[in-house]
């Protein structure tokens, strides 16, 4: 397990209860103290975890023991089968997406994937597709909708891959015809942002009938260090520009932008990977209950309905606000 320095009281308890139980298990007997150790713990847990700042939640979003999409895959979608390919350029490993089964119903998933290793990361370009990801990504979408089969996306990115060979193969192109074709797909999606969620490279497998957050995960339209490197230009303001960026899935759930908000398991989705996927599969069970049974049409309505509502604000008369201040200063002089 690696952790947190936010994490570093916690981890002397826990190297306590594991020396006593490495001991216990040569014949001494520390229950009692073991039993202590851990009520502690389990308090000092609760502590930490509720009380996080935007910024350690971007750390703990970006822990490289988090589940990844195929964790989710493997624990939610057993006979998953996956297929590649945009049929244009080439196969984009940051993306992954096949077929599968979700309660015996056939279902589409797609979702970004980052590595463990330095090998893989880089083989997986740490979770940041170019062009052709989104195109396969786009390509399979729109092959379940052909076969009216729900799409479940899982994001986790910090955003699409900005090199100039990714420019020059379309990115912005790419990113907006996935955009384009999401919000005109007559099926079921159900999004579920399980750690990043960075920028357009989020938003192109987001165009969702319901997004769903982790409570740890993140969604922004910029990472905090690009946001620290634009207004400050200086990435000592990291945590600054996360609190003002309202990136975390407490404050997305408040304003609008998602829909719910998932409870992980004490310290962690990283802490307990199944209760994790648990957690994940009610939810989308749930939704997707609420949205199979709809048209094509309402489906599609639904969609540009929950995009539209974001932002919506009471615009306020200025002049009116003016006359009234200038009223009343003239009734304060009399």
């Amino acid at each position: 397990m690696q952790y947190l320095d936010f994490e570093k009281p916690l981890v002397e308890l826990e190297d306590q209860i594991a020396e006593l139980r490495k001991l216990g298990a040569e014949g001494a007997d520390f229950s009692n103290e073991i039993d202590k150790l851990e009520r502690r713990a389990q308090k000092l847990q609760r502590e930490i975890f509720h009380e996080l700042t935007p910024w350690q939640k971007v750390l703990l979003c970006r822990h490289p023991m988090r589940p990844y999409t195929l964790d989710y895959v493997e624990r939610l979608f057993p006979d998953f089968l996956e297929l590649h390919g945009d049929r244009g350029f080439a196969d984009d490993a940051a993306i992954v997406g096949g077929l599968a089964t979700f309660d015996g119903r056939s279902v589409l998933v797609v979702g970004h994937q980052k590595g463990r290793t330095t090998k893989e990361n880089v083989r997986r370009n740490f979770a940041m597709p170019q062009p052709e990801g989104y195109r396969k990504a786009r390509r399979l979408m729109e092959m379940a909708a052909r076969f009216g089969l729900p799409i479940l996306t899982f994001v986790d990115t910090p955003g699409a891959y900005p090199g100039i060979e990714a420019e020059e193969r379309g990115q912005a192109a790419a990113i907006a015809e996935s955009l384009e074709s999401m919000a005109r797909l007559p099926v079921p999606i159900v999004t579920t942002i399980i750690g990043e969620g960075g920028s357009g490279g989020a938003l192109a497998l987001a165009v969702a009938n319901r997004v769903l957050m982790l409570e740890h995960s993140t969604y922004s339209v910029i990472s905090p260090e690009g946001c620290a490197s634009i207004l400050w230009k200086d990435q000592g303001q990291v945590e600054t520009a996360a609190t003002q960026l309202r990136l975390t899935a407490q404050d997305l759930h408040r304003f609008g932008i998602i829909d719910a908000v998932l409870e992980e398991p004490a310290g962690g989705a990283h802490r307990d990977l199944d209760a994790a996927a648990r957690a994940v599969g009610e939810a989308i069970r749930g939704f997707l209950e609420v949205l199979s049974p709809m048209t094509p049409e309402a489906l599609r309505r639904d969609r540009y309905e929950r995009f539209r509502r974001m932002g919506d604000f009471d615009v306020v008369d200025r002049n009116a606000d003016r006359n009234a201040g200038r009223n009343a200063e003239e009734r304060n002089k009399k």
